[in-house]
Order: C-alpha cells, then structure tokens, then sequence
C-alpha cells in the first residue's frame, strides 16, 4: 500500500526544520524577524468583524471569505457556513455542515478546508472528508453535495458549466455546477512526499490551467477532461527529502496568452497558453498565490521575501526583506497598495513602487494563514480563530 506523507505548508521550515536533525543531521533554526519599526502613512479604519464559528485553530486550511454582489460567505473548519451583509457584517443566514451523529453526542465536524467559492446562485466549499457541497447563495440550503476522489483542499473554481476541484491524491475533477455529478476525473500524478496543499485551477479559452505536486504545470480541456499539455517548471534537487520538494501549489495566473505559475523549491515560469512551451524561467520558490498586474508580479517567497518582478524575463524590480519567516499569507492589490498578513495577526501594508512599508497594524493575536480578500471598496481578512474583519482605507 502507497502511502502519502504530508506537510503543512507554511510551517515547513519551522515545524520540521527548527531544531530537528531528521534530514541532514544538523540542528537548522529558523527565526522569525522581529516586527519592523512602521511609521504609518495611515490608519485603514476596520468596518465591522463577526466571528464565523471557531474557525480552523493551528490546522492548516485555505479557507477565506468569498464575495458576491452585497453579501460576504464565510466558513469554520467545523462546518459553520456564513452569509454576512457586506456593509454591515451582520448575519443573514447560517447553515452548519457538520454531521449529526446521535442524541447524546456532539456533531462530527465537516472538517471544511477548501474555498470558499461564490458563483452565480450558490456557494460552493470543499472538505477534508472529501465532499464539495454547494449551497444555495440566498438561504444556505444544501443544493447538492457530492464525494470526489480526496480531500478537497483547494477552492473549487467554477468555470463552463463545471465546479472545478483539485484533490489531495492529484486528481482534477469536473463537476456538474447544477447537480454536482462527475463529468471527468484527470490523474495528474503525484510524488510519495508533498506539502499539504494544492493549486486552484486557473481558467481560459476552454482549458483548465492547473499545478501539480509533481513539478508540473497542466493544460485540461475542461469540455472532455482530456489533457492538451504538460509542462515541467520545478525539477527535485538537493540533499534532503525537503531540499527535493518540487510541488506547483500556486494557482497560476493568466494573462494575455501567458500562463505564469510558480512552484516550491522551483522557478517562477512564463509560459506559453496554447503549447506550454516556456517562455523564461527565474528561480523563486512559493507556495503562496501570487498576483500579476500592470506588467509586474507580486510574490511571497518560501522564506517571506515579498518581492515584485517584471513579467518582461522576472527582472527583480524591489525586495522587501523585512518580514522573513513571519508565515506571511498571500498578497493581495487593495487601493493601490500591496497588502499581507502574518501568522502575528498584524496587518502590512507596502508601496507597490518600491515595496517600503506604508502602514501596518495588529489585528487579531490568533493571526492569519489565509490570504486578504478584496470586496469592492473593502479590504477582507479572515482570522485563524473564526473572526472575519473589514477594513477600508
């Protein structure tokens, strides 16, 4: 039997390097940066916050709010399933996915880790049981819930007429967006040794652009489930099972005819949408998501290096070095400022022209693992403890 080993992203270097001689033999300490000194050029004003259930604790989950038209969903790792005024914050209806197992017992959790996704008239959200289930955007009734072949993980991405769900075993799967059925499964092949986390699927022109825990990038034609191509961006290297981590847990970005992905221990890539063909490679490894706007990329390396590069050959443009392994989230373009939260609760707030600190502010002491959501003129963030809060500038 082939069994899957499992990291947390994120936690990589700290929990399974820090003071451990399970690879190389040596004690490696990785310490986090001290909190950097911030003259605020302005204090964004917080909105409103409303705690969605317990929210996911010390587990890692890419769970985040979605927004749609004036209402805010957000969701716990226990199954708690919120619609919240995007104004006010204030609730409109909440469901509760968790299972009922008996009079006397507590509810078994749902153990929702992928999404969540707002499309059309659902919400769609992803479980480590390995159910999607999509829930009817006005009410929160369940409108259909379906198994898929593992641990849904990653948001689905709803795109053609199909939810799109990309599982921890390395299947891409299809699903009816009106009933849930599978129309397709893709294997994209996986190695015995990943990080807990995969790639969202990007979509364009028909195809489903997705990475793969095998240093992959592929191109699925989303009509048929058939696979147009496959392209190499991060090769296993190194002296340690980490060093050799090559996993594309990324979404990649496309633009203009390009697909840019981005893998761990591997290469920030360009390349070409219709034959996967690359177009230039720079060396930069991530597991977040990263953004493409106005011919730059703004990335959060493995180390927490935010950095913005050209999408011109990723000529390095700035480099802002003073947030190493503070377990920055995702960035996100909020009001013309690159923003980042970390796993302190502190909100960092950077010029996108040269990356220096504009603002920063704490927020929640549990911290953020998931990335700030942009909600028209609202900046997002939900917290590790359940608590969700928006800001305005």
């Amino acid at each position: 039997m082939h069994l899957r080993k499992t990291l947390l992203v994120g936690w990589v270097s700290v929990a399974l390097l820090s003071g451990c001689s399970l690879f190389n033999g040596e004690e490696d300490v990785v310490t986090m940066s001290p909190l950097p000194k911030v003259e605020n050029q302005f204090t964004p004003t917080e909105v409103w916050n409303s705690s969605v259930g317990d929210g996911v604790g010390e587990f890692y989950s890419n769970l985040r709010p979605a927004w749609q038209g004036t209402t805010v969903f957000a969701a716990d790792r226990h199954g708690v399933v919120k619609a919240l005024d995007a104004d006010s914050g204030k609730e409109i209806w909440k469901a509760d996915l968790s299972e009922k197992t008996g009079f006397f017992s507590s509810n078994r959790p749902a153990l929702l880790s992928g999404g969540v996704t707002a499309s059309g008239n659902h919400v769609y959200v992803g479980s480590e049981r390995a159910v999607v289930y999509a829930l009817n955007s006005d009410d929160g009734k369940i409108a259909w819930q379906t198994n898929v072949a593992g641990e849904a993980v990653s948001r689905p991405v709803v795109s053609d007429g199909l939810v799109l769900v990309h599982t921890s075993n390395g299947m891409l799967q299809g699903l009816s967006e009106s009933d849930g059925t599978v129309q397709w499964t893709v294997n994209l092949d996986m190695p015995s040794l990943s990080l807990r986390g995969e790639s969202a699927p990007a979509t364009a022109f028909g195809a489903a652009i997705v990475g793969g825990d095998n240093g992959r990038v592929s191109a699925v034609l989303m009509k048929e489930g058939q696979m147009i191509w496959q392209q190499r961006i991060s090769q296993p290297s190194g002296a340690t099972e980490i060093d050799r981590l090559n996993d594309v847990d990324t979404s990649p970005v496309v633009v203009e005819g390009v697909v840019y992905a981005l893998g761990y221990n591997g290469n920030l890539t360009a390349l070409d949408l219709r034959s996967g063909q690359i177009i230039w490679k720079r060396e930069v490894g991530s597991v977040s998501d990263f953004i493409v706007d106005a011919g730059r990329i703004f990335v959060v390396d493995q180390n927490d290096r935010v950095m913005a590069l050209n999408t011109q050959g990723g000529v390095s443009l700035w480099r802002q070095s003073e947030l190493l392994h503070r377990n920055l989230t995702a960035p996100v373009l909020y009001n013309g400022y690159l923003v980042v939260g970390d796993s302190e609760g502190y909100l960092h707030w950077l010029n996108t022209d040269d990356g220096r600190f504009v603002a920063q502010q704490k927020v929640d002491s549990s911290g953020f693992l998931s990335a700030p959501v942009v909600a028209s003129d609202k900046l997002l963030i939900q917290a590790k403890s359940g608590d969700v809060y928006a800001f305005t500038r």
